[in-house]
């Protein structure tokens, strides 16, 4: 079934983010690109409601205003803020565990991670690179994940991958932490990939700042891509079953 927007359980603004219980929770972002993906991926329209979601696009923050949705965001929060929030407030000696992206990657990470959080403990796991994993591929993820009992976990597969992935071993991961799929912080926090400058983020033109960087792999993801948003906007506002 299609998600829609108007009754997704999102965190309103930073305060609300600030309240999300401590323990096993599952926080995944959603974007105008991840809304138009659950249309037609019902597991992953099953994955991004089964925890709390943040509005990670200006274009989700004035559609809910326009649907009246019932969880109407004041603020866009991108998985970059989150990331910077739950980073932000874990204490001293906790462990954080990065699972994901290539082991170039992760060592940029944990390098980056030993100078700027001297007294954190970091862990890493690098997946095989392949759209899915076998049993064993599987299960050798989840026992990382369980040996090592982070205290904040992040997932970096790329969406949907990282949602679905979470969602489906969420009853095999014996954590009690926070656990955030946020793609492509990975590497905007490793330095392989540019984040759009402050003017375009306050401006809401992140989208257009990757566009033109990286025109071939993104025109259909912006182009088309937000055309459909604005499709699948204006159904759920005409539709008759809300």
């Amino acid at each position: 079934m299609p998600v829609k927007l108007k009754h997704l359980r999102l965190v309103r603004n930073h305060q609300e983010l600030a309240a999300l219980p401590a323990g096993k929770l599952m926080i995944n972002t959603i974007n105008a690109h991840s809304y138009n993906v659950a249309q037609r991926d019902e597991r992953f329209a099953e994955a991004l409601q089964a925890g709390m979601l943040v509005p990670d696009g200006a274009s989700i923050v004035k559609a809910c205003r326009w649907l009246n949705a019932e969880f109407q965001p004041t603020e866009r929060i991108a998985g970059w803020d989150l990331f910077q929030f739950e980073m932000g407030r874990i204490g001293e000696g906790s462990t954080v565990m990065f699972v994901g992206s290539s082991p170039a990657v992760l060592q940029k990470i944990e390098e980056r991670m030993g100078q700027e959080y001297p007294t954190l403990k970091i862990a890493t796991y690098s997946p095989p690179y392949k759209p899915s994993f076998d049993a064993e591929e599987n299960q050798q993820i989840i026992d990382a994940i369980n040996q090592t009992q982070p205290d904040l976990l992040w997932i970096g597969m790329t969406a949907p991958k990282q949602e679905k992935w979470v969602w489906d071993n969420w009853t095999q991961l014996d954590v009690y932490c926070h656990v955030g799929a946020i793609g492509a912080v990975f590497d905007f926090y490793a330095g392989t990939a540019k984040r759009a400058p402050l003017w375009w983020q306050r401006h809401s033109l992140e989208w257009l700042y990757r566009l033109l960087i990286e025109p071939r792999r993104m025109w259909r993801r912006y182009l088309v891509g937000n055309t459909k948003f604005l499709y699948y906007i204006l159904k759920e506002k005409l539709s008759k079953h809300n």
